[in-house]
């Protein structure tokens, strides 16, 4: 009897222990906060100008209902100097342990060799925008550049734990962008959740907003002038198709950008906060282990999968009570 409860006993050190380490991991990517800051740029016609303020309050109310420990702030065709202040703001306030989600609507231009976005007064470049997040401590950002040229940003926003997003996959995409409207949709609508786990991730919406900007150009019988790509390993020129196989979309994955029906209301109650922090890293670590898959044994990743799962549907179980 002893010596199979010593074998039971070795059983569970060796499947709690893997468990433990990828629980550590999850919760160390977790934020502690969010800050969102929404940009919209100048419009130059009227019509262009009330579309960018429309969609950049749509954001701003989804994110206001969310729920959570968050920060949301919209500029409207702010200065350079008004940009700047309001990341000296973020670099006072924000810590390492948060989250920083920067989203730009509007028009863009690239020359070739730098991009710039369309604000009052001089424009503000790629690089600039890059060296104010730099100084932000919140070591998970997230950058969605829905302007037309977006994609001539990448090379100066790109950064390891960076997610950068652009509405179009170059800087030679140059026509005015719908991505923005279907990113907002993204924030309220629950077929954004693919998983149906009450929280859209950053890759999800970006496959909505993708999916969907394809789809308004098909019902228009127009040639799409607007492809948009993710990048989040710090050193690509992004990916429409974001997958395990090429490296891209590991950390949009992970990165929980608006809470929906169930995990919103927990996101506001004290006494489940903690129960949702531990469910949103358990699925954050299902889905690192996913990507790490062709470089595990078989037998590892299943048991540690099977882990994971269990102790998530455990801990759903307990926040629905």
């Amino acid at each position: 009897m002893k010596r199979d409860g010593a074998k039971k006993a070795d059983h569970a050190r060796r499947w709690s222990a893997p468990l433990a380490v990828l629980l550590l991991l999850a919760a160390g990517s977790a934020p502690a906060a969010t800050f969102y800051v929404t940009i919209s740029g100048l419009g130059g016609e009227p019509d262009y100008a009330q579309r960018f303020k429309m969609w950049a309050e749509d954001i701003e109310g989804s994110l206001k209902k969310a729920g959570g420990d968050a920060t949301t702030v919209t500029l409207q065709a702010p200065t350079r100097e008004q940009i700047r202040a309001q990341f000296a703001q973020l670099a006072n306030d924000a810590k390492p342990a948060d989250a920083l989600v920067l989203m730009l609507i509007g028009h863009g231009s690239y020359d070739g060799v730098e991009y710039k976005f369309n604000i009052t007064g001089p424009d503000i470049t790629g690089a600039e925008l890059a060296s104010l997040l730099d100084r932000v401590p919140a070591t998970r950002q997230l950058v969605v550049n829905m302007t037309s040229s977006s994609g001539g940003s990448i090379a100066a926003l790109r950064k390891p734990s960076r997610i950068v997003i652009s509405a179009t996959k170059s800087g030679t995409e140059k026509n005015a962008t719908v991505f923005a409207r279907y990113w907002a949709e993204a924030l309220r609508d629950p077929a954004a959740d693919s998983d149906k786990n009450e929280s859209v991730s950053a890759l999800e919406a970006f496959r909505y907003a993708q999916r969907k900007t394809a789809d308004a150009y098909d019902s228009q019988k127009r040639l799409a002038t607007e492809h948009a790509v993710l990048e989040d390993t710090g050193k690509g020129d992004g990916e429409k198709t974001p997958s395990a196989e090429n490296g891209e979309g590991k950390l949009a994955g992970a990165f929980t950008l608006v809470r929906l029906g169930a995990n919103a209301a927990a996101a506001r109650d004290p006494a489940k906060k903690a129960l949702l922090d531990k469910k949103e890293d358990l699925e954050q670590a299902i889905d690192k282990l996913k990507y790490e898959k062709a470089a595990m044994a078989t037998d590892q990743y299943k048991r540690q999968l099977a882990q994971l799962l269990l102790e998530l549907a455990r801990t759903q179980e307990a926040l629905e009570k």
